[in-house]
């Protein structure tokens, strides 16, 4: 494990309205997050869209889905991109290798990583996400020291932050910080938080882990309509890795929009028009099918800080929908 100490200055970390950041890195997420609006199941010829489109832009990362287990997942309900078996993601790169990392996402106690994810040696995978709650950080340091040694790139993310005691995070955050991880995650998984608070919490990230010489990571939802803004905020507090998805694509309410994120960076490096072109080919033809986006059941869980599972069990029940009082009423008692 690198063991030194890597200091980060408040001019290092802010970028200014014009200028940017070189070493600040992008991972597109639509396929992955996504996933989680239809059970995984997209065709082959969007996931390579999508995967076209990261390596025209000169996107840095691809999560092109889950490692979850067959025994928690069934095969029969779930599509490829839950496994993401090898042949699959080699089906969809074929002998067009774009320079692009292909990322999986690896939940605690939702993944059979000892035998599931393979020698780096003989996977197109690149990186391994690993995906933890707080009560589950021992297993997650199993999981990135298992991942480490195959010989892959490692992240790690903390998630639903926002219903974590303070103590409990810093004890997580110096756990994680002690272990061969390369990137800590930021996640603010229920769309809960405000500007103010990611920039505390980066601050905090950035002070135990990133000290620590890892770098930090963000990955926002939109129950508030602060996806974009509470992204920003984290770029300009020293965020080095950042997550978005075409057309803001993600579970319930979506994700910061990776166009806008682009747009944003300034960094003559990333190419917006093959983002918008996939946008309006692939993506937005799935809005109606998929219906992710701002809603006002996803507001509510927002604003109570709640996992937004019962907005969108509200959303696909055809006689609920659109009745956002009725919603407002059962969440509030």
């Amino acid at each position: 494990m690198n063991t030194e100490k890597k200091v980060q200055t408040t001019s290092q970390r802010w970028i200014g309205y014009l200028g940017y950041r070189k070493e600040l890195e992008v991972m597109d997420c639509t396929i992955r997050d996504g996933g989680l609006m239809n059970s995984s199941r997209f065709e082959d010829k969007i996931v390579r869209a999508v995967y076209d489109a990261c390596g025209d832009a000169n996107i840095d990362y691809m999560e092109i889905g889950y490692k979850n287990s067959k025994e928690i997942y069934s095969v029969d309900k779930f599509g490829a991109w839950r496994f993401c078996a090898e042949d699959d993601v080699n089906r969809i790169i074929g002998d067009n290798k774009r320079n692009v990392k292909i990322a999986v996402m690896a939940d605690a106690e939702k993944c059979e990583y000892k035998t599931d994810i393979i020698e780096k040696s003989q996977s197109p995978i690149d990186v391994i996400r690993v995906a933890t709650y707080i009560h589950q950080i021992p297993l997650a340091l199993d999981m990135i020291k298992d991942a480490t040694d195959k010989g892959y790139e490692t992240t790690v993310n903390l998630m639903a932050v926002s219903t974590v005691r303070e103590a409990e995070l810093d004890e997580g955050l110096e756990m994680l910080a002690d272990s061969d991880v390369g990137t800590i995650y930021l996640v603010d998984s229920f769309g809960s938080l405000y500007c103010e608070q990611i920039r505390y919490m980066m601050n905090k990230y950035i002070k135990i882990a990133g000290m620590a010489g890892k770098r930090i990571g963000i990955h926002a939802h939109n129950n508030l309509q602060l996806a974009f803004a509470n992204t920003v905020e984290a770029i300009n507090s020293g965020a080095n890795l950042v997550d978005g998805t075409l057309a803001g694509l993600g579970r319930g309410a979506g994700n910061c929009p990776l166009e806008m994120l682009v747009g944003f960076l300034h960094n003559p490096k990333y190419r917006m028009r093959p983002l918008l072109e996939c946008v309006e080919k692939h993506i937005e033809p799935l809005r109606k099918q998929l219906g992710w986006g701002f809603d006002y059941p996803y507001m509510m869980t927002g604003f109570l800080n709640n996992h937004p599972r019962s907005a969108m069990e509200y959303n696909e029940n055809p006689e609920k929908r659109g009745k956002i009082v009725d919603f407002y009423d059962n969440i509030m008692r």
